[in-house]
């Protein structure tokens, strides 16, 4: 654009002063080898312009019969470097696309028309290729190559860092990624990679100072590196609590401050303020945090506070964190527990029934059967309670790629990956949280008869499918037609149950076939 404007701006410039020499008429003379000539002016000024315009014309005529071998040469190197770009393009998609036949084919074609010091590229279609083609070994060797070009040398290790983790080798994929770490901080694959040996190893300040690196340079989100580095503060300071309290509360007050409402962060940063004595500066971080998402580690730590309390004092401080947070299940549950610690049976059974109508899960039960067993010692009803919350919905827990934790954790048990624990309900498997058998062994109560006679009828393993409690005389199975012994009686039937089973539960539907207790 500007050299079309300079053009026109020229092209005007020789009108405007033709037009000028036009409106004043003269003569020119010139005297040469005694001859005289006189033109006009105009056909002088015209004369000079041809002048001028040949011999910019025979210039670029001289100047291109000159440099002619070199435009020539030029040109097939272009086309040949064109056709070279055309097959490495080819060749990589195919590489994409998984057809190594192909791929192989226009690398071999894209190395015979490009230099491959000149491009780079050839070298990881050829990598690719080799993958495809099932030699690894062959393509560790081109990524090790790769190291040696500064250009290249991130693409070769992010190759030999998939070669690692495909053959499991944790140590040197990490060590690839360190590396990688180091040249270039912004790479989230190579400092996850070294954040997670870092921790494995217990380096929370090489892992913080990577956590620098990667927030200095440009990209990245401050807020998930904000996030990362509390995680990291949080488990630096319960790793270091026993043995450098002020390098643990310094790094537990820092991992507050960025994660103000993570349950952890304000256990821990709580913690530390209390082994100070500063009792009232923990209880307000536990109560922002409660505020904001009630935890039963904070209703712990909070009604715990000070060892010396007595239990009312301790019922008193739960019933402030209920306060904070009306109609909610963990406040229910912390102030039933410490009404029971404190004997006041009526207030801890109406918080932990109110819990339960919030939230029918496993703590609710288990608190009411430690509810009855402490007021009235009825073993029938502590079973009762038991059974219900070995069939309701499972308590909260840290949950990371599957593995369920009664304690938090910075990095997943499995994968090694930062902040992977989550406090949600366990999905149900095969071995709940809570055992069946453990919740259910209780001392059998006192009886007259001979024990023998109940030492094991403590469960009903299995009724016939056509016996019942209030049934008739049971009808004879084909099986027991030839010499078999009639089925039990009422008496005997009900010699399988303890003397305190207080039998069906009222609000239960009836079963349809079998009685089953669990």
């Amino acid at each position: 654009m500007i050299r079309l404007l300079t053009f026109l701006a020229v092209v005007f410039l020789l009108g405007l002063g033709f037009a000028w020499l036009a409106d004043r008429p003269g003569d020119m003379v010139i005297t040469f080898d005694g001859y005289q000539y006189q033109v006009s002016l105009m056909a002088a000024a015209a004369l000079l312009a041809a002048v001028v315009a040949a011999v910019m014309i025979a210039w670029w005529l001289i100047k291109a019969l000159w440099t002619s071998p070199y435009t020539i040469t030029r040109y097939f190197r272009v086309r040949q470097r064109d056709r070279g770009y055309q097959a490495l393009s080819t060749g990589m998609i195919a590489a994409g696309a998984g057809d190594a036949v192909k791929a192989r084919q226009k690398n071999k074609e894209a190395a015979k028309l490009i230099r491959s010091d000149q491009e780079p590229l050839i070298h990881l279609l050829d990598a690719q290729s080799l993958l495809l083609e099932g030699d690894h070994a062959g393509a560790r060797d081109k990524f090790e190559q790769m190291i040696d070009d500064p250009e290249m040398r991130l693409l070769g290790l992010r190759g030999l860092y998939l070669e690692a983790e495909r053959l499991g080798d944790r140590s040197a994929a990490r060590h690839y990624a360190s590396r990688a770490a180091e040249v270039a901080p912004q790479l989230g694959w190579a400092s996850d990679a070294t954040l997670e040996e870092r921790i494995e190893h217990g380096d929370w300040d090489g892992a913080l100072k990577l956590l620098d690196a990667q927030k200095a340079a440009r990209g990245y989100d401050r807020a998930a590196i904000n996030r990362k580095r509390g995680i990291l503060l949080t488990a630096k300071a319960i790793a270091t609590f026993d043995t450098d309290i002020t390098g643990s509360r310094a790094a537990a007050l820092e991992a507050n401050r960025l994660l103000p409402n993570f349950a952890p962060t304000a256990v821990i940063a709580a913690r530390a303020l209390f082994r100070s004595n500063e009792v009232r500066k923990g209880s307000k971080v536990l109560e922002a945090a409660w505020t904001e998402e009630p935890h039963q580690e904070i209703a712990d730590l909070y009604t715990h506070a000070r060892p010396g309390d007595a239990t009312l004092d301790r019922l008193a401080r739960a019933q402030r964190l209920q306060n904070l947070k009306r109609n909610n299940v963990e406040s229910s549950l912390a102030v039933a527990r410490a009404a029971l610690d404190s004997q006041n049976f009526k207030l801890a059974r109406d918080e932990a029934e109110a819990a339960i109508r919030m939230q029918p899960r496993q703590a609710g039960y288990l608190l009411m059967a430690d509810i009855e067993e402490a007021e009235s010692g009825d073993v029938g009803k502590v079973r009762q309670w038991l059974s219900k919350a070995v069939r309701a919905q499972r308590d909260p827990a840290w949950v990371a790629d599957g593995v369920v934790s009664q304690n938090w954790g910075p990095v997943s048990p499995v994968t090694g990956r930062i902040d992977a624990f989550e406090w949600k309900v366990p999905v149900e498997m095969a071995t709940p949280l809570i055992d069946q058998e453990e919740a259910l062994v209780l001392p059998a109560p006192a009886i007259d008869d001979d024990p023998a006679e109940f030492a094991e009828t403590e469960l009903i393993e299995e009724v016939p499918p056509k016996a019942g409690f209030a049934t008739s005389e049971p009808e004879a199975d084909d099986t027991n037609r030839e010499g078999a012994s009639e089925a039990p009686d009422k008496t005997e039937e009900a010699a399988l149950r303890m003397p305190d089973d207080p039998g069906v539960d009222p609000d239960a539907k009836k079963p349809a076939s079998r009685f089953k207790l669990f």
